[in-house]
């Protein structure tokens, strides 16, 4: 898991919890913009997966620089709190990835939409605050 992520808050990154990431990027004006994703961690990243042309897509290609708030499912009072940056955009296998990550969050395939280009963003974790109020 992610070395930066207290041993008390490990369990927000694992599958099985199936925790929402709330992911912050910023607008070309500066101006924030948050949308709840589906994660999974690999080795020391956080990976997201959306698909190419939407704001998320662009705002992270443009600034690689993001937040993100994981809260506990089961105590939305327990979070965390992330900040980190893009370190590479993956395009192979994505949709292989959002399907794994469909199966985890919803046990079903992920819908191919045609024309669709799914992406993989890796992101590394620079600063982590856990709040277990």
């Amino acid at each position: 898991m992610l070395k930066l992520v207290p041993e008390e808050f490990q369990d927000l990154l694992r599958d099985e919890t199936k925790a929402f990431a709330f992911l912050g990027t910023t607008m070309k004006d500066g101006s924030p913009q948050v949308s709840p994703v589906w994660f999974n961690v690999e080795g020391e990243h956080i990976l997201i997966n959306t698909a190419r042309g939407r704001v998320k897509d662009k705002n992270m290609g443009a600034r690689p620089q993001v937040a993100m708030t994981i809260p506990d499912p089961k105590n939305t009072y327990r979070y965390l709190l992330i900040r980190g940056r893009v370190v590479e955009v993956i395009e192979e296998n994505a949709y292989e990835h959002i399907n794994h990550l469909s199966h985890i969050y919803k046990n079903e395939d992920f819908p191919k939409r045609p024309g669709q280009v799914r992406v993989i963003y890796k992101i590394l974790p620079e600063k982590v605050f856990g709040n277990r109020s």
